[in-house]
């Protein structure tokens, strides 16, 4: 029947982007590293070091899930054909939209999967630090800045990453006037640090009775979580740290006591803060790994082949400056003005589909870089 040949025929498509997906994610090498590092828990006295050791098994579970992510991603195609032969043989209309289901979903998966091969800088396999800063618009950019920090921890959920707040500052009658959030899961800088910059917004304002039209503009800066690095010395005379009631929604929410630390590192003028544990050591301990990512950030941006890789370029958040706008009015549309890509699905992206504009950056990106080699 028609019907179910059209879907083989797609589905065709997708075995042959299998094929070449298979060859991208390099998985006959990523089965010797398995097999290596294997070998390597299984020697006396693994176990010694835990933090090394800790660090081998998380690889290699890594390393695993991207490969049995294939095989099934393999095994549901297998399925999908046998689906489809069996409603052409038995005629059977009804089974044609679940095989159109089926292929699409599996298209969708292999876009992703497609997409963690582009990830091939030193720091994106890490954890990312998102803070996000209200820019020129008053209370109206504050709500905006809430508006995005509801945005990226949509969207690192619907990854299936955690995300943990390590600061808020509220704003002064809505929204916040800056925050920091940790985004923990294999590749989350890798995927956010496309959307470091200024963000621009258009909306009839919700805070002006007269109902007119605002421009607002919040900034995302995103870095990778580095733990440990040997190559930044920290003086500690040269931290000055301050503590301080913990804000937030209120109830639970708020902490009594001083227990949120803000450190400043004087040479730089670096200040960093966090209020998420209950403790002032442990806020202070995570405060110093936030810390120490944003001063290996500064030594390898004096790298310029590093800069790209590590940090967008830091840019004033007002008018001009932005990578993307947001538009819900007079039409709804967003729009980045790096590569172009848009959607008129407004509610959508504020509700963390972004993998479109990820997707994009990283493409463009990557086609660039092949673009340089080649020349």
């Amino acid at each position: 029947m028609l019907q179910f040949e059209e879907c083989k025929r797609q589905l065709a498509e997708q075995q042959d982007a299998l094929k070449e997906l298979e060859g991208a994610l390099g998985l006959e090498r990523l089965r010797e590293e398995v097999e290596m590092l294997e070998h390597k828990s299984a020697e006396p006295g693994f176990w010694d070091n835990m933090e090394q050791a800790q660090k081998v098994t998380q690889r290699m579970a890594a390393l695993k899930g991207k490969d049995e992510g294939y095989q099934k991603l393999v095994a549901r195609a297998e399925d999908c054909l046998a689906l489809i032969e069996m409603g052409d043989e038995a005629e059977d209309l009804s089974l044609v939209d679940e095989a159109q289901s089926e292929i699409d979903s599996i298209k969708e998966e292999i876009a992703t999967m497609r997409l963690s091969t582009l990830l091939t800088g030193e720091y994106d396999g890490h954890n990312a630090i998102l803070t996000f800063h209200a820019g020129s618009g008053g209370t109206e950019a504050q709500d905006w800045a809430e508006m995005l920090f509801r945005m990226y921890t949509r969207w690192a959920e619907r990854k299936g990453y955690k995300v943990t707040t390590l600061d808020y500052l509220d704003g002064d009658e809505a929204g916040l006037k800056s925050a920091s959030i940790l985004v923990e899961g294999e590749n989350a800088y890798g995927y956010l640090k496309s959307e470091a910059g200024v963000h621009r917004l258009v909306r009839v304002s919700p805070f002006d009775a007269a109902g007119r039209r605002h421009t607002s503009f919040s900034s995302l800066e995103v870095m990778p979580e580095i733990e440990e690095d040997n190559s930044v010395e920290i003086n500690p005379d040269d931290i000055k740290m301050e503590v301080y009631r913990a804000s937030g929604a209120g109830g639970q929410k708020v902490n009594k006591t001083s227990s949120a630390v803000r450190l400043i590192h004087i040479p730089t003028g670096i200040v960093v803060s966090c209020q998420v544990e209950r403790s002032q050591y442990q806020n202070r301990d995570v405060a110093m790994k936030m810390l120490i990512s944003k001063l290996v950030e500064i030594k390898e941006r004096e790298n310029l082949e590093k800069i790209s890789d590590i940090k967008g370029e830091q840019k004033e958040i007002t008018w001009g400056s932005q990578i993307r706008s947001y538009v819900f009015m007079p039409y709804t549309m967003v729009k980045d003005h790096r590569t172009g890509h848009e959607t008129g699905n407004v509610n959508a992206v504020m509700d963390g589909d972004l993998d479109g504009f990820i997707n994009a950056y990283l493409t463009a990106m990557s086609q660039n870089a092949l673009r340089e080699g080649v020349e």
